[in-house]
């Protein structure tokens, strides 16, 4: 079980393979602080729990994860005090999950969005299913791609590659983002969660240390790149929070919702 239990972050362990569910499909499981929270401290649970051999995540309803909430966003902007903790939370979940020893397989059932998008690719494999995409649109709304894009995806596919679906947050297909090497395959859509488990169960199945030790040596990769290049662009991020863009869209969210 998480150390912060909370309906929005399900965690079921069966035969050796966790499979952690974001919960919050009306609201496309988007990271609301208790999410976020929530996963920030599951890979220290997982981890410890020797019964645990592989790991799936995945979102309820059609979205993996449509990144942060509006009212997060608004908060952001005018609480630097709530803007500090929630980027310290998301440095917190890059670190965890880097330095995870056992295989996470990403079950990318629908849209992965900004965070959404970040956490999926810092799993160890990426399944996506056929209809869906992934999108980083951080700079459309203003914000400095600091907590995830910048730092992970130069190193899965080319740095120009990078920098033009960062720049224009443009939506990135399954069968472009396999292309791009941001996804391990796609699967139809119905078949998503039944191959995600099979990969898992195969893993899971294989020798733990070998298999934990490659891993980690592989993400020695993905923490050097977290620690030269996070503190530069979460301080960005977090300043790009008082600019005038997010105070545009912030200004016409409220005045949609007041005549709403």
């Amino acid at each position: 079980m998480p150390s912060t239990p909370t309906p929005l972050l399900l965690v079921d362990v069966d035969e050796h393979v966790a499979t952690v569910t974001m919960n919050n499909p009306e609201a496309r499981n988007a990271a609301v602080p208790e999410l976020h929270t929530a996963l920030q401290d599951v890979w220290h649970d997982l981890a410890i729990d020797h019964d645990v051999r592989a790991v799936i995540v995945t979102g309820a309803g059609k979205a993996f994860s449509a990144g942060g909430d509006m009212d997060g966003f608004v908060r952001d902007h005018e609480d630097p005090v709530h803007r500090r903790e929630g980027l310290m939370r998301a440095r917190r979940i890059l670190d965890e999950m880097a330095a995870f020893p056992k295989p996470v397989i990403a079950a990318v059932n629908g849209p992965a969005v900004g965070f959404g998008c970040n956490l999926a690719l810092s799993c160890d494999l990426v399944l996506i299913a056929e209809s869906t995409f992934l999108a980083d649109n951080h700079v459309q709304v203003g914000l400095v791609c600091g907590d995830g894009g910048a730092i992970i995806w130069p190193l899965l596919m080319s740095l120009m590659k990078a920098k033009e679906y960062l720049f224009t947050g443009e939506r990135i297909p399954a069968a472009k983002a396999v292309e791009l090497g941001l996804a391990t395959r796609t699967v139809p859509d119905d078949e998503l969660m039944s191959e995600a488990r099979a990969l898992a169960e195969k893993l899971a199945a294989l020798p733990a240390q070998p298999l934990q030790d490659t891993k980690r040596a592989l993400n020695l990769h993905f923490q050097a790149a977290i620690a030269m290049v996070a503190p530069f662009s979460i301080a960005a991020e977090s300043e790009s929070f008082t600019g005038d863009a997010v105070r545009n869209a912030v200004e016409e969210f409220k005045r949609s919702r007041s005549s709403s």
